[in-house]
């Protein structure tokens, strides 16, 4: 990339309205050939919006605004038409055919159908696995891939596409810190083969390491656009916020012992995971470390019977339950959010209202069983206002809402059912600095109030500010309890690797 360089893509003036609200207010911005442009912003803030509409997915609003490629003017009234012009979108949520397998995902549209070399294919899908760091099996299909896994397998199929312009939204949210470098590394080989990447993420770091330019949106409207070297950490979270963030993380650890309230005693499913055993006490917070594909989502599945344990036992306050379903589950108290928020833990197509009070029917119906519309408000934005989540009103449709805000939905639906137990995986995954903040108060306060916490995280500062005990995992089993003063990200990543200290 020169200074110099002709954009490849500008957008000049782009508005974007929902209803009564303006998610993007005359935003410019373009890309250069060869540079890695990086967008950010607190959830909400309209960079999701924007990258949608530079894909053809959304229209700008009529008559506002305006989209050149190479100079010349452009109308993409679809996601087609930004391929054709050698675009690509790798989504916050892995966009994947869930019934068909790697190698066909990989190369979906790129396939002659009259004669299909599945031979040669296969090979290509090897090579380029290990390009990005994938280990599943190729002829896997991809409902049985974890969400991380599904989001390898999409920049694999960007990457087949040898589009000229890569837009990444999110790409690591999901990803383990080897798994991030691999892709950072993969990102700089495409700047130097010439292709422009605009990279969006939460994880400032990231963007550091990897941009030459830096867009700031806050509000949906533009804050500026800045060479990497004019900002630091603290200048990125000033523009991004508006205003300066200290951030205070950490807890206090239980010390005294506690009389365990969830106890499982040497769970199992066969060919998935085996011999998993902890106990959790009423105020403690459990964190679960460990690369992708340990287990760790899997046994999260099981433990609210999505997928029941095949082998062992799970006593809660010293009564041995079977949980069969997450029926049975939210019976017992426990509640899980899921790693996957669109498909798993929410109705996009529904309103925040229906969403935030669907499991708790008792606290919005009369004794007829009709909704109370001012109690299902009352009680929505209660939920809401507590997570500090942007949104016009209880009416709006979730699909709407960005990412971090959607994830916010799916804590305050789970936070309504006042659970005992609850378990988060990957609780502050996509959400951006100052939200995570208040999630982080979100879980603290829970576990004050005597609820049992088992968090799934893939940040290691995460898992440390706030977990009491560390069980650890790799290929389907715990390698490691860590708590105390042994609790240290040596100690962790060493029982992810399964390497003894």
């Amino acid at each position: 990339m020169t200074v110099d360089s002709a954009p490849v893509l500008q957008a000049s003036g782009i508005c974007k309205t929902f209803g009564k609200s303006h998610v993007l207010k005359s935003v410019d911005f373009d890309i250069l050939p060869g540079e890695v442009h990086a967008l950010i912003g607190e959830n909400g803030a309209g960079k999701s919006t924007l990258l949608k509409i530079l894909f053809g997915l959304y229209s700008m609003d009529p008559g506002q605004g305006s989209l050149s490629i190479d100079g010349k003017s452009v109308f993409l009234a679809s996601p087609r038409d930004a391929i054709d012009h050698g675009i690509v979108m790798i989504h916050q949520e892995p966009l994947v055919f869930k019934e068909l397998n790697i190698i066909e995902n990989l190369f979906t549209g790129y396939i002659n159908t009259k004669v299909v070399n599945w031979r040669s294919l296969e090979k290509a899908a090897a090579k380029l696995a290990i390009d990005i760091g994938l280990n599943a099996p190729l002829k896997q299909k991809m409902d049985r891939l974890s969400i991380a896994e599904q989001q390898l397998v999409e920049i694999g199929a960007a990457l087949v596409s040898n589009a000229r312009i890569i837009f990444m939204d999110e790409p690591t949210a999901s990803l383990t810190p080897n798994e991030v470098d691999n892709l950072l590394a993969m990102i700089k080989r495409l700047k130097n083969e010439g292709r422009s990447i605009v990279y969006i993420s939460h994880r400032l770091g990231e963007i550091k390491t990897i941009s030459d330019r830096i867009t700031v949106l806050r509000d949906g409207g533009l804050v500026g656009t800045y060479q990497n070297e004019e900002l630091s950490h603290d200048d990125m979270i000033r523009l991004m916020l508006g205003h300066e963030l200290t951030l205070k993380r950490g807890k206090e650890r239980i010390t005294k012992k506690r009389e365990p309230y969830f106890q499982v005693e040497g769970i199992g499913i066969p060919g998935i995971f085996e011999d998993v055993s902890f106990s959790v006490s009423k105020g403690e917070i459990l964190g679960v470390a460990g690369l992708m594909g340990s287990g760790r989502t899997e046994v999260a599945r099981a433990l609210f019977g999505i997928t029941p344990v095949k082998q062992g036992r799970m006593l809660i306050n010293g009564v041995p339950v079977k949980i069969g379903s997450p029926g049975e589950a939210i019976k017992h108290g426990i509640a899980l959010l899921p790693e996957d928020r669109q498909a798993l833990g929410l109705f996009l197509k529904q309103t925040i209202a229906f969403n935030v009070t669907f499991s708790v029917p008792k606290l919005i119906c009369d004794k007829s069983g009709w909704i109370k519309y001012d109690k299902e408000d009352t009680l929505t934005n209660e939920q809401c206002t507590q997570l500090y989540t942007k949104y016009a009103n209880t009416k709006q449709f979730v699909e709407e809402l960005s990412g971090g805000n959607q994830q916010k939905i799916g804590i305050a639906k789970w936070i309504a059912t006042d659970p005992e137990i609850l378990i988060l995986d990957e609780p502050t995954r996509g959400i951006d600095i100052g939200a995570k903040e208040e999630v982080y108060k979100i879980i603290e306060k829970l576990s004050r109030d005597g609820k049992c916490i088992i968090m799934i995280s893939s940040e290691m500062a995460e898992i440390l500010a706030l977990s009491d005990k560390v069980m650890v995992m790799y290929e389907g089993r715990p390698t490691a309890m860590i708590s105390g003063e042994e609790l240290n990200e040596v100690k962790i990543l060493s029982a992810a690797h399964d390497i003894a200290v």
